[in-house]
């Protein structure tokens, strides 16, 4: 197969045993391997490829091929498991440099002058920059380009470090900032997108004029958006019904905003839409949602495409909206002993505006603590001894709480950010103010709230709370993460009860594990350690998720909110949908992907390629040594 493919794909192609163990493996639990690697070249090897497979299946009489794409950049980490037994293609070698921008969008038009939309607006940018960039280029390599024209993708996931744009895109990122600034999908301009027929095509907002003109092509990509349109049209309602109540949500694919018919439908999605009239990007007009009527819908694939996780086509490019980045923010940390008042906790500190809002519970302080040498690396000597007298207080917790004090169950970080150092001091002693004047500072909410007095002291927090799966996967001999029940997002206000409905449940299986997440949104991040030699280890799986994710639908919530679903979440979409949305699933994949050649056993269940839980048990990896390399 090799030496067929080499024989029109200019990019490099590997099938060295190697190289294929490297690439069986993420971050996740899995282990699957796949047939080949390839790092295509350019657009044209992508397109090749794709029209080969649909030779070789009609050569074969295939009606599905057994051949397949799964698309991989920074190596899949816990996406749910997106690796497959496919042809990997890899665009982090060749295919990872920004395309053009960013470059200053002039005079925007349009601007609603209501003083209703001004108020909501206020805080947000109206002339923003714009970027194209391809899919293999890392984010930390990305944002250094930005930060330097003091502009920002504000995404921001915890990994981004380790984030390629391709991988953003394919799971509808999501991370700190979200509370305030949304999702990927939220700064997706356009795109372009190599489709099962083999050909590339620029994919952007359609207004009904120019909507109605693709339909009348009557080629394969006037068919999508023919066969999408009437499909959403049809079961508009089953559609609106299935949405689930959150924030943020990656689990099946993204059909409440393809088609936005008004202003009125479009704030009801609980979408954050951002405060632009009008985008002029290369020429092209997209106007703002909230301008849109019945006449004018904004049509836009790009919806089902964020997010689906390269299982409708292939993305090779992205032109993304970014903002300005804040110069100036602070850091609160909230000690938190008692959760019965989280959820109005956090709906206080959400009456601010915070930048973000984070959490993680006392098992990940404790390990912090434990293994605090690790946050020393790469510090300097100078840097190493503020560090290491920042780490005072929370050692003095640990001790206390071993002679009959009490250690914090949860902690909360919420980020202020302005345009100056004294609006951002006033928004912090704004939130201390209004707890204190409820009188429940410390009597009733049982808290203990510090703002921090430099960046030093802030790195120690958000470094506790983005190395936590680090510290788990490298320190516990003979165990290895599992992320399998990681994602889950319910609405804040039911956490209270959640939470201990769900410590209940975890506490049945004897598992070491840490709980952080986005308090602001409901998203919280489970990580057990397991010892995946032990014959229970797939049964535990199994049974865990089935529970978790009971527990988070009886609590309208979703089982994934930006990891999406892979293989391991998969299995558990009818559970949350139902059976006619997950017959719209399959519609919409057989729309794109006819022969079901891209990334198969996500979001749509197979028989052989994954999409079920006993395809995870089969493949559950028993030893776990070599992992994708970044």
């Amino acid at each position: 197969m090799k030496d067929e493919i080499k024989k029109f794909f200019k990019g490099d192609a590997d099938d060295s045993d190697e190289t294929l163990v490297k690439y069986s493996h993420d971050a996740s639990l899995l282990e699957v391997r796949p047939k080949l690697v390839l790092f295509p070249k350019n657009t044209e090897d992508v397109k090749n490829l794709v029209k080969w497979i649909n030779d070789n299946s009609a050569r074969q009489g295939l009606a599905e091929s057994d051949l397949s794409i799964t698309c991989r950049c920074a190596g899949t980490d816990m996406s749910g498991g997106a690796i497959g037994e496919s042809i990997i293609l890899d665009f982090t070698r060749y295919m990872n440099k920004l395309i053009g921008g960013p470059l200053p969008i002039d005079n925007p038009l349009f601007y609603n002058k209501k003083k209703k939309n001004i108020n909501k607006f206020k805080n947000y940018p109206l002339v923003p920059s714009y970027i194209s960039v391809e899919p293999g280029m890392f984010y930390r390599d990305f944002e250094k380009i930005t930060l330097e024209k003091g502009l920002i993708l504000p995404c921001y996931t915890a990994s981004k470090s380790l984030n390629a744009m391709g991988g953003m895109f394919g799971n509808n990122s999501a991370g700190e900032r979200t509370l305030k600034y949304g999702k990927m999908e939220d700064y997706i301009l356009s795109s372009k997108a190599v489709f099962a027929d083999g050909n590339e095509y620029v994919v952007q907002p359609l207004n009904q004029d120019e909507l109605n003109k693709k339909i009348a092509q009557g080629d394969f990509e006037g068919n999508i958006y023919k066969n999408i349109f009437e499909l959403i049209n049809k079961n508009e309602e089953e559609i609106k019904q299935a949405k689930p109540n959150v924030s943020k949500n990656s689990a099946g694919y993204y059909i409440w905003n393809v088609n936005s018919r008004n202003s009125e439908d479009f704030e009801k999605s609980g979408e954050k839409s951002k405060g632009f009239s009008v985008l002029c990007l290369r020429g092209r007009i997209f106007q703002n949602l909230q301008n849109f009527g019945y006449e004018n819908s904004i049509f836009d694939l790009n919806k089902l495409l964020v997010g689906s996780q390269g299982t409708l086509g292939i993305v090779t490019e992205m032109t993304l909206k970014i903002i300005p980045d804040n110069k100036h923010s602070k850091l609160v940390v909230i000690f938190m002993k008692d959760l019965n008042q989280l959820g109005r906790l956090v709906d206080e500190i959400l009456t601010l505006n915070p930048e973000t809002l984070e959490t993680y519970d006392d098992k990940t302080m404790k390990l912090a603590v434990k293994f605090f040498p690790d946050f020393l690396k790469n510090k300097g000597f100078i840097g190493m001894i503020k560090f290491m007298f920042s780490f005072l207080p929370e050692a003095f917790m640990m001790v206390s709480s071993f002679f009959g004090g009490s250690f914090p169950k949860l902690i909360i970080l919420a980020e202020f950010a302005g345009e100056n150092e004294k609006e951002v001091d006033v928004k912090c002693q704004k939130l201390v103010e209004n707890f204190s004047a409820k009188g429940e500072l410390v009597s009733g909410w049982k808290l203990k709230i510090h703002i921090t007095k430099s960046e030093t002291e802030a790195n120690k927090y958000w470094d506790i709370r983005r190395e936590s799966f680090t510290l788990l996967r490298k320190h516990i001999k003979g165990m290895r993460t599992a992320p399998f029940i990681d994602d889950i997002i319910v609405r804040p206000e039911f956490l209270p009860k959640f939470l201990p409905e769900l410590n209940t449940i975890l506490s049945k299986y004897d598992l070491t594990y840490t709980l952080a997440g986005h308090a602001g949104d409901g998203n919280f991040h489970i990580i057990p350690l397991m010892d995946f030699k032990s014959p229970n280890a797939s049964k535990i799986i199994i049974e865990l998720g089935e529970k978790v994710y009971d527990l988070v639908i009886k609590y309208h919530g979703s089982i994934t909110a930006e990891h999406n679903d892979g293989l391991i979440r998969t299995p558990y979409l009818r559970k949350m949908y139902g059976d006619r949305i997950m017959e719209i699933f399959k519609e919409i994949k057989k729309i794109f992907d006819f022969k079901n050649i891209f990334n198969p056993g996500k979001k749509v269940a197979t028989e052989s390629l994954g999409g079920t839980k006993e395809y995870i048990a089969a493949h559950v990896a028993i030893e776990h040594d070599v992992e994708h390399q970044i």
